[in-house]
């Protein structure tokens, strides 16, 4: 079931068509399915347990949405694209159709947490949208944002996403000043995938290529058993960052709460 909160131009945040072309590809990647996994781990950590409410706020392809259902969370998928919550409705799925970077309903839904991975780097104004986000939350509800990190790795495949910025942890710590959400923690994750990206961004760079590689390109996976290496290296790499022992990362992640 499909609400609309507010309706907004969601090409200008991520293209509508690349995310319906490869929603098959996402939902079956190692580095979506380890960053579901992190998140629900984070969640638990911070005492948001099942069947407690959680808001998957830029909801996309659904892959975290369908982990917090698999886990038994009552969970509620936002989004700015129509299309895509069209793509991902089933029966007994809540979704609403959302710009975040508008305000919210009066009367709308509290949750007692919210999932935003990967989202506000795609707007111009993130602390608006985190405002706007902190009002999902009842008072103390807490809040996992997750945003690609080391502006030195900006490349065409964040082009391609619509992605306006990499992050630093104080950069996206001053995102949340004065929006209504605490910084409890940040920490790095995907540090074993920072050399690769930084090589890729390279040979990217010195090659030039007369033909722009596709998002769909840049998802392709290499042969196996390469996807089963990756998913023990992200499995491996996840208590160190939950611990905060990575000093690098290709991601931050935030933990937040709602001030009371």
């Amino acid at each position: 079931m499909i609400s609309t909160w507010s309706a907004g131009a969601a090409d200008e945040n991520m293209p509508e068509a690349l995310l319906a072309d490869t929603l098959g590809k996402v939902r079956v990647h190692p580095w979506w399915q380890a960053r579901a996994r992190l998140a629900l781990t984070t969640l638990q950590k911070q005492g948001i347990a099942p069947p407690m409410t959680v808001a998957d706020v830029g909801c996309g392809w659904g892959t975290n949405l369908a982990a917090l259902e698999k886990a038994g969370y009552n969970a509620t998928g936002f989004d700015i694209s129509r299309r895509i919550l069209e793509m991902i409705d089933r029966p007994g799925r809540i979704l609403v159709e959302a710009d975040l970077n508008q305000p919210l309903p009066t009367g709308h839904a509290q949750f007692n947490a919210l999932l935003a991975l990967d989202v506000i780097e795609h707007l111009d104004d993130d602390r608006s949208a985190l405002a706007h986000m902190a009002q999902l939350l009842q008072p103390a509800g807490v809040a996992i944002v997750s945003v690609p990190a080391l502006p030195e790795l900006f490349s065409e495949f964040d082009v391609i996403q619509g992605h306006r910025r990499r992050y630093i942890p104080e950069t996206l710590r001053t995102a949340f000043a004065d929006t209504g959400l605490a910084v409890q923690k940040i920490f790095w994750w995907g540090a074993w995938m920072v050399p690769i990206l930084r090589r890729m961004r390279k040979k990217t760079s010195a090659t030039r290529q007369s033909v722009p590689k596709t998002y769909a390109d840049h998802l392709r996976l290499p042969p196996w058993p390469a996807p089963l290496l990756m998913q023990a290296l992200h499995a491996w790499e996840q208590p160190r960052a939950l611990n905060g022992r990575l000093q690098t990362g290709s991601s931050l992640f935030a933990v937040a709460s709602r001030n009371l």
